[in-house]
């Protein structure tokens, strides 16, 4: 016998034991008075499975709820989860089926934890079951990327502070922008609407009479269950307690723990093939909510021989005219701490953090001589500035500390669109057509193409490009220069672009020609989910609004011919040494309506986040995040003479 099942067979000994000195108590007045402060304790065992099994040990339902969380999550298979108050197991191995792996399960009850191991070792399945409290979570801080807490298994302490205590561990033990759901009863539901008497068959032999009445401060539902056998009588005469919470008090005590963009999904109701009484079951709140929280600090060994790196963003303080609401928002916070994750794991590494531009040419200085380089990450520009991303690097020579990335040379040239162009037909690279408008200009000569793309000739992160900037006629023109005028407040030069039809790709180099480099793949846009109607850019409205049809567009590997691939690869190669990009730089390309590719704009120091274009062409070379921004660092080191 395994020693599963030995521990198995002790448990019914036990409730075997329990069952033979049990009695039932008759009438009761009070249902109240006999409920225990650890009612918990005992109740869920293989009679809880009896109970409840028209819900619990239903596969068909099991699915229906995985699905629905699932969808309401984005969970994904690398991600770690725990399913807290467990069970036997039903959710995680539901989710193991489907190919997650990092599942974890935690249950107060011994029967139902071993109960649980036992299912996933006969479905091949590894999920990591245990037996704990979820009022002191014994997982490491910052560990989980989300928790669930389902099958109405919240609100069973006696004591409010106990409820607040176990979503204070769950927001610990939860990575920074972990999510939390919880699937509890709809307390205001409950408390007009649950039955004050039932009973039920539970199968040819047991039956389940059930009683039920409001605590004295109406703030949780008594319940008692006498559970009987035909032949042998009264097995089980027990009290139980759940509190009940309504929509705005879960919502309430989440936020006082420190819980944020808490959100209510609706409610569910099970299917039960008993079609009998569901009890706390029948109707529950589906709840989630977001943690915002600093990374606890895992201490890193630091070694002497460690690299010493100061990072620099771009300032959360400050203003910042690119974004939407012109101030960072939860995704340049979740980006931020998507960098410092990948940064931590870096071995050979020390890394200082600076973000205050206040502050920021002191801190600088303060650390000349302590640090070894600067990596500038700080693509916003001195003081949310785009104007002035060239004033970091350059300060930094100033100062004479090196740094990664291009130098404001560079930069100030890229920042240029139209002297981009110059500089690349110089190099009989080709480029669209284009018209170049300064802001006095009173007469705009009309492009003798259409259709053309109007954008402006300063800037990035497609700043003021929107699908009015496609157009197809003088009017279209006319009004798309006034919206970049008007509602971007752009009054500097404008572009009028060729607008070219075809492939619309990107490439990335990092490292340093002639040498001491790697090009990575060549990625395109996916435009095939978009509405037709509408031109195929990848602009402004698909980088920063949630809510555009163009925010679901996919990089994809791109498929071009060879020769299209070289003639990208060596133009690109030649811009960067021209350009004098530095380190790391994305080039962006698109194939006009014969296959022909001709250049829009190069990128010195691209977006560096998680999710960018640059990430996107690594993950196709299978270089992981880390691994991207080793590689920049790496060929930094070998520019500026770190060996």
């Amino acid at each position: 016998m395994s020693q599963i099942e030995t521990k198995i067979s002790k448990n019914k000994n036990f409730e075997r034991s329990e069952r033979s000195s049990s009695i039932c108590f008759g009438p009761v007045l009070n249902l109240e008075e006999y409920v225990k402060k650890d009612w918990w304790k005992r109740i869920f065992n293989s009679f809880y499975l009896k109970t409840d099994g028209d819900v619990v040990e239903d596969q068909k339902i099991t699915k229906f709820e995985v699905d629905f969380f699932t969808e309401i999550m984005n969970f994904k298979p690398e991600h770690y989860i725990l399913d807290l108050c467990c069970g036997q197991g039903r959710h995680s191995i539901e989710l193991g089926r489907r190919g997650f792996e990092n599942i974890y399960g935690l249950d107060r009850s011994r029967y139902l934890i071993q109960k649980a191991k036992l299912n996933a070792k006969k479905n091949g399945i590894l999920c990591r079951f245990r037996e704990g409290d979820a009022r002191k979570l014994p997982y490491a801080s910052d560990f989980f990327d989300f928790i669930m807490v389902l099958g109405n298994s919240f609100g069973y302490f006696e004591s409010i502070n106990d409820d607040v205590q176990v979503l204070k561990e769950i927001h610990r033990v939860l990575k920074p922008w972990g999510k939390i759901i919880i699937d509890i009863t709809d307390g205001d539901h409950l408390r007009y609407n649950f039955q004050p008497r039932s009973w039920e068959w539970l199968d040819k032999n047991l039956f389940v009479c059930r009683e039920r009445t409001l605590s004295l401060d109406d703030q949780r539902l008594i319940s008692r269950e006498v559970i009987t056998h035909v032949n042998k009588g009264v097995l089980v005469d027990q009290f139980y307690a759940e509190r009940l919470y309504s929509n705005e008090k879960i919502s309430e005590i989440l936020k006082n723990v420190g819980f944020s963009d808490i959100t209510i999904h609706g409610t569910i109701t099970p299917e039960s093939q008993r079609d009998q009484d569901l009890g706390m079951m029948e109707q529950r709140i589906i709840v989630s909510a977001l943690v915002k929280k600093e990374w606890t600090g895992i201490k890193k060994k630091t070694k002497t021989s460690d690299r010493k790196v100061a990072v620099i963003f771009g300032d959360p303080n400050q203003p910042d005219a690119l974004k939407p609401s012109n101030i960072f928002d939860d995704d340049d916070f979740y980006t931020i701490d998507q960098v410092k994750v990948a940064l931590n794991e870096l071995e050979g590494y020390t890394f200082t953090y600076l973000d205050n531009h206040n502050t920021l040419i002191q801190d600088l200085q303060d650390l000349k001589g302590k640090i070894n380089y600067v990596f500038n990450f700080c693509d916003e520009g001195y003081f949310n500035d785009a104007r002035k991303e060239l004033h970091l690097p350059a300060l930094l020579e100033i100062l004479r500390i090196p740094y990664t990335g291009s130098g404001p040379q560079c930069l100030a040239f890229c920042y240029d669109k139209s002297l981009v162009r110059g500089i690349a037909k110089e190099l009989q690279i080709p480029v669209p057509e284009a018209i170049y408008i300064r802001p006095d200009d009173k007469i705009i000569d009309l492009p003798l193409y259409f259709p053309a793309i109007v954008k402006p000739n300063f800037g990035d992160s497609s700043f003021g490009i929107t699908q009015k900037s496609v157009v197809h006629n003088g009017e279209e023109l006319l009004s798309a220069i006034t919206e970049i005028r008007n509602k971007f407040g752009y009054d500097k030069p404008i572009l009028i672009e060729q607008f070219l039809t075809g492939k619309d790709l990107s490439i990335g180099i990092i490292g340093n020609p002639p040498n001491n480099y790697i090009i990575l793949p060549i990625i395109e846009e996916d435009y095939s989910n978009l509405p037709s109607e509408l031109p195929k850019i990848c602009g402004y409205e698909a980088k920063w609004l949630p809510d555009s049809p163009y925010w679901n567009i996919k990089s994809i590997p791109a498929n071009v011919p060879p020769n299209i691939v070289d003639i990208i690869e060596n133009c690109s190669l030649k811009l960067f040494e021209r350009l004098e990009c530095q380190d790391y730089a994305r080039f962006d390309w698109r194939l006009d309506a014969r296959g022909n590719p001709k250049l829009l704009e190069v990128n010195p120091n691209p977006g560096w986040c998680w999710d960018g274009h640059l990430a996107k062409m690594c993950k196709y070379a299978d270089i992981s995040y880390k691994e991207m921004l080793k590689k920049i660092l790496e060929g930094a080191e070998k520019r500026i003479g770190l060996t």
